[in-house]
C-alpha cells in the first residue's frame, strides 16, 4: 500500500502545478477564489451561495461569473479527465477504506484512490487559477495554499446546531443526521490527513473560522465577501515580487 512515497509523488505534481510560471500563467489581474472547509450540517452551501450572490453583484458583466463547486466538483473532474460516470461513487471524501481500495483496483473496478485524489487537485488548481469560484472540501485550501488570491474559511457549529440543520435540510429522524453528521466529520478529516497529512482542524490553514451558531449564514457570507473584496489584487501582488511562484521557492 502506498503511505508516504505516495504523498511525496502526490506533493511534487502540486507544487510543479504551482512552480515556475512555465506551468500557469498568472494574469496581469488576479481573479480571486475562495475555499471552504467545514463541519458537517454549518451550512457551508447555504453560505457559499449567499456569497456567490454578493460577489457577483460587485463583479463587472464581462468578467465570469463566481460559480460555487460543491459535489458538482466531481462531475467537473470527471469531465475533465475524461473519466466515466460510474466513477463519481468512488470520489466522496468520506471515502472506503485503503483495503478495500486495494481489492478493488486488484479487481480492476476502479483508478486507485491517489490518482482520482490527483485529478481533483489538478481541476481544483484550474478552477481557482481561473477565478471567480468557491470551492468547497476536498483539500482545496491545502492544495491552493500557496496561491495568494485565495481566501481559505472554515465553518463550524455545535453538534446540536448541525444535527438540526441536516435534520431540516435533508428531512430525517435525529439518529441518523447525527449518524451522517459523525462519518461525514470522520470522512473529511481522514481524507485531509491521507492524502495532505494536514490536520483539517488546524487554525493556520484559515485566513478566517467562523461559528455558524454565533453568525448567521448571511452576516458569514457578507464577512467573507467583505475579505475577498479587501484583498490585494494580482498587479499589486507582481510589484511586491510575491506571486504563487515566488511563494513557493521562499
Amino acid at each position: 500500500m502506498e503511505t508516504q512515497p505516495g504523498y511525496d509523488r502526490f506533493l511534487s505534481f502540486i507544487k510543479i502545478q504551482l512552480g515556475n510560471g512555465t506551468h500557469r500563467v498568472i494574469p496581469e489581474v488576479q481573479r480571486r477564489a475562495v475555499t471552504i472547509s467545514r463541519q458537517a450540517g454549518c451550512g457551508a452551501l447555504a453560505i457559499a451561495e449567499a456569497l456567490a450572490a454578493l460577489l457577483q453583484a460587485r463583479t463587472p458583466k464581462t468578467e465570469p461569473p463566481w460559480t460555487v463547486f460543491d459535489r458538482n466538483l466531481v462531475e467537473k473532474v470527471l469531465e475533465d479527465h475524461n473519466l466515466p460516470p460510474s466513477l463519481a461513487r468512488f470520489m466522496p471524501e468520506s471515502r472506503v477504506s485503503e483495503i478495500q481500495d486495494t481489492i478493488d483496483e486488484l479487481f480492476g473496478l476502479h483508478p486507485r484512490s491517489w490518482l482520482l485524489v490527483r485529478q481533483t487537485a489538478e481541476t481544483i488548481l484550474r478552477l481557482a487559477n481561473v477565478g471567480n469560484v468557491i470551492l468547497i472540501g476536498r483539500g482545496a485550501n491545502v492544495i491552493t495554499s500557496r496561491l495568494e488570491y485565495v481566501i481559505h474559511v472554515r465553518l463550524i457549529a455545535s453538534l446540536e446546531q448541525r444535527v438540526q440543520h441536516i435534520q431540516l435540510c435533508d428531512h430525517l429522524e435525529r439518529k441518523p443526521a447525527l449518524q451522517f453528521i459523525r462519518q461525514a466529520d470522520r470522512g473529511r478529516r481522514g481524507y485531509l490527513r491521507k492524502y495532505y497529512q494536514a490536520a483539517i482542524d488546524d487554525p493556520l490553514l484559515y485566513h478566517l473560522m467562523m461559528n455558524t451558531d454565533l453568525v448567521g449564514y448571511e452576516e458569514a457570507a457578507r464577512i467573507i465577501a467583505e475579505l475577498v473584496s479587501s484583498g490585494p489584487s494580482g498587479s499589486e501582488r507582481k510589484q511586491n515580487g510575491k506571486t504563487a511562484g515566488h511563494a513557493l521557492s521562499t
